[in-house]
């Protein structure tokens, strides 16, 4: 109890304080785990079982956004296949030559390094609420293709093959309308959030890990299987908070895993130098799948980090006597500050694309991708934009009173359950400069901005002005100091989105009782 105490005082602490200077609370985590084991301290069973469960619920809760169609298409199997042949053997030359490896603990570190970062990359799309814009996805669907690699490197490098009974997982695709019908019964209390630990974990991690196939994998599956059920999400959003606590545990282990000396310090420059590397490599390999050079870029500054699979795999090489604790150390090192330059990068990737825009879109292909379709508004009186439940709601509440309205989201599943249901939604990425430029508003003369992030809302109200846009804008909000920023940016009125509930709900109460004064009359 004593050295629990001593990690997660540790590890609030540094969060607390790297929170502060402007970066994620996980790098203070990293800093706190090679903080305790310069201090001698070394990782533990119920540590690495914490870490283990974090990183498994974490990827159960990116399955339940995914469509497992998003991993079939040419830019995500052929971007991330050509990322790993290029980048593979330049790592190789670079690492094995200058650091003098033998061939196969040369290949095991390039290999190592040629993986980007699955957990930081989810996390990061998540909070923006980009999982499931063309970037997120394709990001995604690469990521996921590089850990089947990873699980394949491990079982290569440990000798062990999955059991001959591992067709017997195939019962879990058997077992789906079971799997949702138990969702279904769960509630929405504590025991929705046993549910979902008990896929994850259990069914989805110890199975798999029992027929010896990727316990990380098996919980992913798990994820899309429910991907597609009405309360997909909000099984994700009950497992946020869980699931973060869990992660800092998994931070914990990488620092925990040891500390360079001073000696290896000297390489970690040249490492971190070849992100770049792989981040531009990944950016002309989509624009040569045809993504626009927004989503290109978007999906390439996400993928530029080194991964905790990577550590992983290291792990495994030290084992089996491929490599040293220092190189271990050295690249538990870099990882985590891969981390640390990723998550300011990712704050303004946006903000980044627009000052190298007119640079970046020379290299855009003149052939439309997939996504890329134009849009025809249908000339309405109302655009919404942000087709959540918010968005949902206003557009049922106008459309009732006569208006017409079209709505537009990134999210493609949300748009294809509007149109079964008889709303007329539209795919696009408002953030998107392209669509600004090529978007008609005649006969619009009010916007409602329903997105859930500031940001967003603050770009699309620029953006309509600059445009030379006139009507009226409307904006959400959840916190009151938001309405004044968004006003700044162009927005009319801008509403608390919990006061708004409020009033709402007391609106419906005095109908209700004005229903009964009048029967009782």
């Amino acid at each position: 109890m004593t050295t629990a105490a001593i990690w997660l005082s540790f590890a609030f602490i540094l969060g607390l304080v790297v929170r502060l200077a402007g970066l994620p609370p996980l790098v203070g985590y990293l800093i706190a785990g090679f903080g305790l084991s310069a201090l001698g301290y070394e990782s533990n069973p119920v540590l690495e079982e914490i870490a283990h469960a974090g990183v498994l619920v974490l990827l159960f809760s990116v399955g339940l956004k995914l469509r497992l169609r998003s991993l079939l298409y040419p830019d995500v199997m052929g971007g991330a296949a050509m990322h790993m042949l290029i980048v593979t053997p330049i790592l190789f030359v670079v690492v094995g030559t200058m650091y003098g490896l033998q061939t196969s603990s040369g290949v095991l570190v390039a290999a190592a390094l040629a993986f980007s970062s699955t957990v930081i990359t989810a996390k990061i799309l998540e909070s923006r609420r980009e999982l499931r814009a063309l970037h997120g996805r394709v990001a995604i669907g690469i990521l996921i293709m590089q850990d089947l690699v990873a699980v394949a490197l491990l079982a290569y490098i440990a000798g062990n093959t999955p059991s001959p009974w591992a067709f017997l997982l195939i019962a879990i695709l058997v077992l789906r309308p079971l799997i949702h019908k138990l969702l279904d019964l769960s509630g929405h209390g504590e025991l929705l959030v046993l549910y979902g630990l008990l896929l994850a974990l259990v069914l989805g991690g110890a199975s798999f890990g029992y027929f010896g196939v990727s316990s990380e994998l098996g919980a992913l599956l798990l994820g899309v299987v429910l991907s597609n059920h009405k309360r997909a999400v909000e099984l994700s959003d009950a497992l946020w908070s869980l699931k973060e606590v869990l992660l800092v545990g998994f931070f914990l282990q990488i620092g925990l895993s040891g500390h360079p000396n001073l000696d290896t310090f000297i390489y970690i420059p040249l490492l971190l130098l070849l992100l770049p590397v792989k981040a531009i490599l990944f950016f002309f390999i989509l624009i040569m799948f045809r993504l626009r050079a927004r989503s290109a870029f978007l999906a390439s500054l996400s993928l530029a980090t080194y991964s905790e699979f990577g550590l992983i795999v290291a792990q495994a090489g030290m084992k089996a006597g491929w490599l040293n604790q220092d190189w271990l150390a050295l690249l538990a090192v870099t990882v985590a500050l891969s981390f640390a330059i990723a998550a300011p990068l990712s704050r303004y990737s946006h903000l980044l694309y627009a000052r190298w825009e007119r640079f970046l879109v020379r290299f855009e292909s003149h052939k439309a991708h997939r996504d890329d379709k134009p849009i025809s508004l249908d000339h309405p009186d109302i655009l919404i934009i942000g087709m959540g439940r918010v968005g949902t709601g206003a557009y049922d509440y106008l459309k009732e009173r006569g208006h017409t309205i079209t709505g537009l989201d990134s999210d493609p599943v949300k748009v294809e359950q509007h149109e079964r249901e008889g709303r007329k939604a539209f795919y696009a990425d408002a953030e998107d400069p392209g669509l600004w430029d090529k978007l008609m508003l005649d006969g619009v003369k009010a916007v409602l901005l329903a997105t859930p992030d500031l940001e967003a809302k603050r770009y699309v109200a620029k953006r309509l002005r600059e445009s030379g846009f006139t009507g009226l804008i409307s904006a959400t909000a959840v916190f009151p100091e938001q309405i004044d920023v968004l006003k700044a940016a162009g927005v009319d009125n801008a509403y608390n989105y919990f006061e708004e509930v409020g009033v709402g709900f007391a609106g419906h109460l005095q109908e209700d009782l004005n229903a009964e004064l009048e029967s009782a009359g």
